[in-house]
């Protein structure tokens, strides 16, 4: 299933979620296109990715921790960009409308973060950590930077299944090979998504390495869900709930 919007009501412009979207979307095709901009000397988007990227030995070692957030910002390729940003587009805005501007930026970094501590620990589990072993291999989880938005925007995920349980997902399948539209309960889309990520979450761990880090999903998710009574707007929530009960379009404050 691709999400292809829901129907919870847009009580403001989410000004914030928008922003992450076209700093991300900017950033991703200036690296793609113009790699030196970012890189002096760098060829290609694997350049930047390797010098930006976040590589778990590091944050072990306390060196370039800047590369947390960095790694936020940037994508593999189009289909990275695309799929994350869709998520962030549909998702984000209902987040922001529910926690306010400066808390949903906190929130979203703070997803982030949460995200990165899951993944180490999913690579501290997996593989033995010394230097050589790091240094040994191009392929070890220890030393393979991770880029992409998709820790924060699991923690979105997480947030929606808590907030609007009972929303509903306009959602793209396939019968056979028609592509068809439908709507399904966002608590049976996010509950499914989750349950997808954590199995093959832990397939990770048991099996060969994969190039995806799962366990970032997994740990986005779940510390948007421990954040949203940390930084929900009480009074915003309960404005939500009024205007969806009436269905009126006004602007929150």
């Amino acid at each position: 299933m691709i999400p292809a919007g829901d129907e919870n009501l847009e009580v403001e412009r989410p000004v914030v979620n928008q922003l992450l979207i076209l700093i991300n979307v900017g950033v991703f095709l200036a690296m793609y296109f113009w790699p030196k901009l970012f890189l002096p000397g760098a060829t290609s988007i694997d350049d930047i990715i390797n010098a930006y990227g976040f590589k778990p030995y590091f944050l072990v070692k306390g060196e370039n921790l800047w590369t947390i957030f960095t790694a936020m910002f940037i994508h593999a390729d189009f289909a990275h960009i695309l799929g994350n940003m869709l998520y962030l587009y549909i998702f984000g805005d209902n987040i922001e409308a529910a926690l306010g501007k400066l808390r949903y930026l906190v929130f979203y970094f703070l997803s982030g973060i949460g995200a990165v501590i899951f993944h180490v620990f999913s690579v501290w589990v997996s593989v033995d950590l010394s230097p050589l072993a790091a240094y040994g291999s191009l392929n070890n989880p220890w030393l393979v930077p991770a880029v992409g938005a998709s820790g924060a925007i699991s923690g979105v995920l997480g947030a929606y299944l808590i907030m609007y349980p009972a929303g509903t997902v306009r959602a793209v399948g396939l019968w056979f090979v028609v592509p068809i539209l439908f709507k399904i309960p966002a608590i049976a889309f996010i509950g499914f998504w989750f349950i997808y990520q954590l199995v093959l979450a832990f397939f990770s761990i048991l099996g060969p390495y994969v190039g995806i880090a799962f366990w970032a999903h997994v740990g986005g998710f779940i510390t948007g869900i421990a954040l949203v009574p940390i930084l929900a707007d009480k009074n915003r929530i309960k404005m939500l709930k009024v205007l969806a009960s009436t269905r009126r379009y006004i602007t929150l404050e």
